[in-house]
């Protein structure tokens, strides 16, 4: 191939980027696939949760916000994973090795990721960002901050009460 016709090629393929990005995340649309790899190397896909309640709470080590919500998560996760709650707590630092992370993995009882792959949750401008997903597969909400244990409470019991599909 030519010179001339690498730089059509990828004249081309630079005009059709943004309509090839990936969809950005909406409340009350299906949530796009999903698959997060824990620490001690699970993979977690959002397909294979259909019929549960899922967060998925993307924090940072440094992000005081993100470290005050953590325990009030983990004691929701404790009570209420029997009833269909699946969190998974997403680093958003990419260069953090995940053996940096062991310590605080052996506290927490829901699942630390420190890599994920779903594109349209990778839009957000602020950590703690939690995305929450129904028992449908719905994305339901998209909060920018940290929850209280009152908010995380009053918008997610509810959903706990829906009957899966």
């Amino acid at each position: 191939m030519s010179f001339s016709s690498r730089l059509i090629v990828a004249a081309a393929v630079l005009v059709a980027a943004p309509a090839m990005a990936a969809k950005k995340a909406k409340v009350g649309e299906l949530a796009s696939a999903f698959t997060a790899t824990t620490i001690d190397k699970q993979k977690l896909w959002l397909e294979a949760l259909t019929g549960r309640v899922v967060v998925l709470n993307y924090w940072a080590t440094w992000c005081a916000p993100c470290k005050a919500e953590m325990p009030i998560m983990d004691r929701f996760y404790r009570r209420h994973k029997a009833a269909g709650f699946e969190l998974i707590g997403i680093t958003t630092e990419g260069s953090l090795p995940a053996y940096a992370l062991k310590k605080l993995d052996a506290v927490l009882t829901y699942p630390l990721a420190a890599r994920s792959k779903g594109p349209s949750y990778a839009s957000f401008d602020s950590v703690p960002t939690s995305f929450v997903i129904d028992r449908r597969g719905v994305l339901r909400e998209i909060k920018s901050e940290s929850f209280d244990e009152d908010e995380f409470n009053a918008l997610i019991l509810p959903l706990l009460a829906e009957t899966a599909p």
